[in-house]
């Protein structure tokens, strides 16, 4: 009877380990779309991605103010300390594949009832002629340990290596997150620049048309002295000139607002930027090169930590897959164990011991299958996260590019309209002065040349924005 139980038990237990051998299905991701040739039909062969982001801006303001911040800006630290961390967890990763080894020093005591199997055999050991004077077996028994203990768990199917694959994918990820911090903070810097410089350009345009309307109104009041004009002229064409003095007020406060904005970007307390002439000297950019769409994605940082990210993913499904397996573990241990401190130190307290086994989850498959579950899910979600980066990556290209190109021929329009709109102030003052027009064209040429004015100065600075997003969007920047 006792035989049939232990070959029954041998029986269940060695079924329980093939059932639990049963593995998942690998898991397959579907093919993934085809990407266009090119930018909207252009098919270059390098692009402005290629160009350290020094040589791009050429600015020494703006290029001094981007190494102001790839200093002290918060964000890259924080990025810095990702990596740090991914590191960190890769160097522990690594060490489940060598056996772990402690110092052990434990003291304890057990008391054995006399019915127990201890018991009885500490009682009758006692009883024999071989055992005197500190052989004697106490009972409470003490028990003292001074030594090594190791666990080491064989890595038969991969599984450890497997997890020490997925901490490297991820710490060079983290690496890429770091790059593309660097890139957005780049374009960032590049954005705060050139809307302070375009803040400095409408500053000039308003107070050139303060002076236009200074002269206007001392005209007006010498008309008025002279009966030719009423008291409502002068009104209106002072109602004018306090309209633009508030403006002046309400774009030198969006400068502070900016000032301050680029300084916290740069980690540094609010004072004064630095920076060159204003948009209204600067040319537009001239044609950009793009590269092509295969290029992007080696460039962009995003893209990259994207598809190393889902590489880990893919490898964290394979270590889920070997869960499902047994594992051989081997533990052994080796130092002195004695029953008395006086004899603890004696060359019979010396003990060794090893022990190894295989174990595979039996009752707790249901844990395993559940932790793959998730595995799978995180691998598809990041799979689908990857696709959806490079989506957002080309439609950042197109968008910019396309920015780039409409805002060069919207400019050369509103210069052609401002130059028109000038011409028509000095023949509305003259045609006043002369008595040939009224003060209200006068004052309508005036405010139509400073509204013309300020418009193209925004399509200015949305071009040089535009042209520093294309330069971001195909993955330029973070060298």
């Amino acid at each position: 009877m006792t035989k049939s139980i232990r070959y029954s038990c041998c029986f269940l237990l060695a079924a329980g380990l093939l059932s639990s051998c049963q593995l998942p299905k690998p898991l397959l991701h579907p093919s993934a779309r085809p990407m266009p040739v090119s930018f909207a039909g252009r098919s270059d062969t390098l692009g402005i991605a290629s160009q350290n982001w020094r040589t791009f801006f050429a600015d020494p303001h703006l290029v001094q103010l981007i190494d102001t911040a790839l200093g002290g800006n918060l964000d890259l630290r924080i990025a810095t300390q990702r990596i740090e961390a991914a590191r960190a967890s890769f160097d522990y990763s690594r060490g489940f594949l060598a056996p772990q080894v402690n110092a052990v020093a434990s003291a304890g005591v057990d008391r054995y009832g006399q019915n127990t199997l201890n018991g009885v055999g500490n009682f009758d050991t006692n009883l024999s002629d071989n055992i005197r004077g500190n052989l004697v077996i106490p009972n409470p028994t003490p028990d003292y340990f001074l030594g090594a203990r190791s666990t080491w768990e064989i890595d038969i199917w991969g599984k450890l290596r497997n997890r020490r694959k997925a901490a490297y994918l991820r710490f060079l990820s983290s690496e890429k997150g770091r790059h593309a911090v660097i890139t957005a903070m780049v374009a960032e810097v590049a954005h705060y620049y050139y809307q302070l410089l375009a803040l400095d350009g409408e500053l000039e345009i308003i107070q050139k048309n303060i002076n236009y309307q200074q002269n206007a109104l001392g005209l007006v009041r010498i008309q008025k002295e002279a009966g030719r004009v009423t008291e409502l002229a002068v009104q209106q064409f002072s109602a004018q000139l306090l309209n633009t003095r508030s403006r002046q007020g309400q774009v030198r406060q969006q400068i502070v607002e900016n000032e301050n904005q680029l300084n916290r970007l740069l980690g540094r307390y609010p004072q004064p930027i630095a920076r060159g002439s204003s948009l209204q000297d600067r040319e537009l950019p001239g044609q950009v090169l793009t590269g092509i769409p295969a290029q992007m994605l080696v460039r962009r940082p995003d893209i990259q930590q994207a598809e190393l990210d889902l590489q880990a993913f893919n490898v964290d499904v394979d270590v889920a897959r070997a869960e499902f397996l047994p594992s051989l573990n081997l533990t052994a241990y080796l130092g002195l164990n004695a029953f008395r401190t006086a004899t603890l130190f004696n060359p019979g307290s010396i003990a060794a011991g090893l022990l190894s086994g295989l174990s595979a989850p039996v009752l707790n498959r249901r844990f395993v299958k559940a932790n793959y579950r998730q595995s799978v899910a995180q691998s598809r979600e990041s799979l689908y996260r990857y696709q959806q980066t490079i989506l957002t990556g080309f439609s950042e290209v197109t968008t910019s590019l396309r920015g780039v190109e409409n805002y060069r021929s919207v400019a050369e329009l509103q210069a052609q309209e401002v130059a028109v709109l000038q011409t028509a102030v000095t023949t509305s003052n003259d045609l006043f002065a002369s008595g040939y027009a009224s003060y209200l064209e006068v004052i309508t040429a005036q405010r139509s040349v400073l509204e013309a004015e300020l418009a193209l100065i925004s399509t200015k600075q949305a071009q040089f924005l535009a042209i520093t997003d294309l330069y971001r969007a195909l993955g330029g920047g973070w060298y």
